[in-house]
């Protein structure tokens, strides 16, 4: 393994991460969103990531909708509320969200010291060479 592949592997986790902080961010922006174009409340997404090809990093393979059931609220005075005053509300958790949001950035920040480690030692590798 070459300090290049080093550099590549940690820049595959810091896009994948910021994707996902991405993905997070629209999560939050939306989670009283109670009209789509689709129709319906706005849907938790989610990242899907598999390990690339060769053990060269991770990358993003998808970005799912959360499926998972859709709370109801009693707000009869709401534009969206059914007959029996019910809205849907997203399926998006505020904390969970932001429990996500804080391990993204860990693991952005654990790949940036990975990055810069193998810069240091790649300046070291010059300096060697010097006298």
């Amino acid at each position: 393994m070459s300090l290049m592949s080093s550099f590549r592997i940690s820049a595959s986790g810091m896009a994948a991460e910021r994707l996902r902080l991405d993905v997070i961010s629209s999560n939050l922006a939306n989670i009283n969103t109670t009209r789509t174009a689709e129709g319906g409340p706005y849907r938790r997404l989610m990242v899907q990531f598999e390990a690339a090809p060769g053990s060269a990093g991770v990358r993003a393979v998808n970005v799912a909708q959360d499926e998972s059931p859709l709370p109801l609220v009693y707000e009869p005075e709401h534009p969206d509320a059914n007959s029996e005053g019910y809205v849907e509300m997203p399926n998006v958790n505020a904390v969970s969200e932001m429990v996500d949001m804080i391990t993204a950035t860990r693991a952005y920040e654990a790949n940036v010291a990975a990055y810069n480690a193998a810069k240091t030692m790649a300046a070291k590798a010059l300096e060697i060479g010097k006298v």
